[in-house]
């Protein structure tokens, strides 16, 4: 019942949950592409798909504060008549280090995209087709839409709070405000649709429970208008070697009143990779049958080596 791309697998796009996340990661250069297939029990499914690039670098090489530049781009396909959107947002964030060992980090990010929603007419088919006996494509429909596309501007602030304290627990909070420029949608030459202000709460807790095991903990609240969506996502993540950062991760999760949603996820040095199904157990069931969405994310950090320049010292002259 919202109105914006959603992701069950929130983790594996951050950037569309906060623009405090850019930049915040450990690397120079991160690549990032998730893609969400729902319903394909239902006759037309739905498709979501976005990927995100962004670094990070210090203005100041003597200080451990550093800005993170980004994009987003998201595309959302839904029923017969595609209706959906093409999104392109800048991000940028200042992340400031609270402390000298790093262990406590925040961020202020801000995000401004250009967007287009619309949907195709000539897909669609009405009452006044219908001549009593069968469908006429020709007939004249009886509906006037001023336009059946537009593009608007918008505007998402965020912040990234992330505390950790060393060989026990990491915590990190995101916020994330989102439309705060409140862009018309709207295809009768009008201004009474306007897409609502959205507020996302995100917390992630991940404790070493054995030498090769860690605990994960997170949740989601977003809040939407009236309508919200709660995930809260628990998780073991088991470890074949920590130096390489070769793991694999299991998990469940629960949409609150829609769907559970099963997890799975590989990690290997700065590669990471995840898998999600959900099964649907809303009123919807009738159309969709149990099945609820197949989402698959991927995310690279590229690490620049460090420059070492060549030491040089003089030779004794030989006598």
């Amino acid at each position: 019942m919202a109105q914006d791309v959603h992701f069950s697998q929130f983790n594996g796009s951050l950037l569309n949950l906060s623009p405090g996340y850019t930049g915040l990661f450990n690397g120079d250069y991160r690549f990032g592409a998730i893609y969400r297939s729902q319903w394909n029990a239902v006759p037309v499914s739905y498709s979501s798909f976005s990927m995100n690039g962004e670094t990070r670098y210090k203005p100041d090489l003597d200080k451990l504060d550093a800005l993170g530049i980004g994009l987003v781009f998201n595309n959302d396909k839904a029923g017969a008549a595609n209706y959906g959107s093409t999104q392109l947002y800048l991000n940028t964030a200042y992340i400031h280090y609270l402390n000298q060992d790093s262990t406590m980090v925040i961020t202020g990010g801000l995000n401004l995209g250009y967007c287009n929603v619309g949907f195709d007419f000539t897909k669609m088919t009405f009452d006044n087709q219908f001549n009593g006996d069968q469908y006429n494509s020709t007939l004249p429909s009886g509906e006037k839409f001023y336009r059946s596309a537009r593009n608007y501007f918008d505007i998402n602030v965020g912040s990234v709070f992330q505390y950790t304290k060393r060989n026990d627990y990491r915590i990190t909070y995101a916020l994330g405000l989102h439309h705060l420029s409140r862009p018309v949608i709207t295809f009768q030459g009008n201004d009474v649709s306007k897409i609502e202000i959205k507020m996302t709460h995100c917390i992630s807790y991940t404790k070493p429970v054995k030498d090769n095991t860690d605990f994960i903990g997170e949740a989601l609240f977003s809040l939407q208008g009236k309508y919200y969506e709660v995930i809260p996502h628990l998780a073991l993540k088991y470890y074949f070697d920590k130096p390489s950062n070769q793991s694999i991760m299991g998990g469940l999760c629960w949409r609150a009143r829609d769907a559970f949603i099963l997890r799975a996820a590989y990690s290997f040095q700065t590669f990471q990779s995840g898998m999600s199904y959900d099964i649907n157990y809303s009123k919807f069931t009738a159309a969709s049958n149990y099945r609820g969405a197949f989402e698959v994310f991927v995310n690279y950090v590229i690490k620049k080596k460090p420059f070492i320049p060549t030491k040089k010292r003089s030779c004794p002259t030989a006598i």
